[in-house]
Formats: structure tokens, C-alpha cells, sequence
């Protein structure tokens, strides 16, 4: 969390779940500190990249603000999946009352003698939650959709789940408890 005098900002990273051809969108939570209303406005050294709504606005006196970051749908990932894109979150006190149609670039010049805090933030990519594969390890593409039992006498992971399922569904229509249902399933997944 940062630590300026009027909005704490939390995360300080914008993380992104990267996977191509797909908008990605995290969001980012700004806490006024202060008794005073206070602006803000959001920059990116890729603003074609990234849409922000709101990229700005006032936050309350003791009250937070959501921001949501969207990435536009990727063509291609980075080759080390570094990211190098940053944004830069601006803030100022503003007067009592002020609204989004209050703001204007002036508030936040400092050559004009405004006390403007700055808060750099980073991107990053992280990598999605892979999904189950829909092919079963070790066995091909194209084969056979019957189970199979490979060399060590196993059954593939689409034939086991089938078999648990069916036999987890003839106990659901016997009147089972739950504890007994568990016990099934935990002796079929170990081969007994």
C-alpha cells in the first residue's frame, strides 16, 4: 500500500492473468486519508494499450474509489513476459465540494505551485489458472475415445472420473450419507 499524505492506493502492481486474443481487467482501490476531498487522474506510458474508468476523479473525504484497469486483447505475449507498461496516479487536494467536472489539468501542474503527489504503479503478468487439459496425460490426440489401461495396469483420467462419477451417482440414489459417499470415492481413488 502507499504511504502518501492523502490516498493510499492498493496494489501497487497491476496484475494482469495473461493469455493472447483476451481483455484482461484488474482493479485498483484508492482510500482518501484526509478530512478534504481530493483528485485524481491516471497516466500510462501505453494508453492505446489500457482503458481506465474512471482514469479521473475526486474521492470523498474518508471514503475509497474503484478503478478498473482493462487491457486490450493481446496479439502476442512478451518473450519473458515481462511487461514494462506503468501508470502514474496523480492526486491533489481539491476544494470542498468539487466534482469530476471540477477537474482540470491545472490542478495537477506543479509548476503552478500545486502540491501534486505521485504514485508510480507497475504492470505484471502472471500466468492464468491453467484449466484441466482435455486430453489425458499420456495418451494422444485422436485416439480412441474408449477407456484405456496403459502399461503399468492404470486407468487414463477420462475413463477414472467417468467410472467415480457413475459410481458416486448409483449411491446418490441409494440413501446414503455423505460421510459414507466420501468414503466410496476416496477407496475408488485409491485403486480398492
Amino acid at each position: 500500500m502507499s504511504t502518501g499524505e492523502l490516498l493510499s492506493i492498493e496494489p501497487l502492481e497491476l496484475k494482469f492473468p495473461f493469455e493472447l486474443k483476451k481483455q484482461i481487467s484488474c482493479s485498483l482501490q484508492l482510500s482518501n486519508k484526509t478530512d478534504s476531498y481530493v483528485a485524481f487522474k491516471v497516466k500510462t506510458t501505453n494508453p492505446k494499450k489500457y482503458c481506465v474508468r474512471p482514469n479521473a476523479g475526486v474521492v470523498l473525504p474518508r471514503s475509497t474509489c474503484d478503478i478498473i484497469v482493462t487491457m486490450q486483447a493481446q496479439k502476442e505475449a512478451p518473450a519473458d513476459m515481462q511487461c514494462k507498461d506503468k501508470f502514474l496516479l496523480q492526486s491533489v487536494k481539491a476544494p470542498d465540494g468539487s466534482a469530476v467536472k471540477d477537474i482540470t489539468a491545472e490542478m495537477f501542474n506543479k509548476e503552478a505551485g500545486h502540491q501534486v503527489e505521485e504514485t508510480k504503479l507497475r504492470v505484471v503478468y502472471v500466468a492464468p489458472p491453467q484449466p484441466p487439459s482435455p486430453v489425458p496425460e499420456g495418451s494422444e490426440e485422436g485416439s480412441s475415445p474408449r477407456g484405456s489401461v496403459s502399461d503399468n495396469s492404470h486407468v487414463n483420467g477420462a475413463e477414472f472420473a467417468a467410472a467415480s462419477k457413475a459410481f458416486v451417482q448409483r449411491f446418490d440414489t441409494e440413501d446414503k450419507s455423505p460421510e459414507v459417499k466420501v468414503q466410496i470415492c476416496i477407496q475408488v481413488s485409491r485403486g480398492g
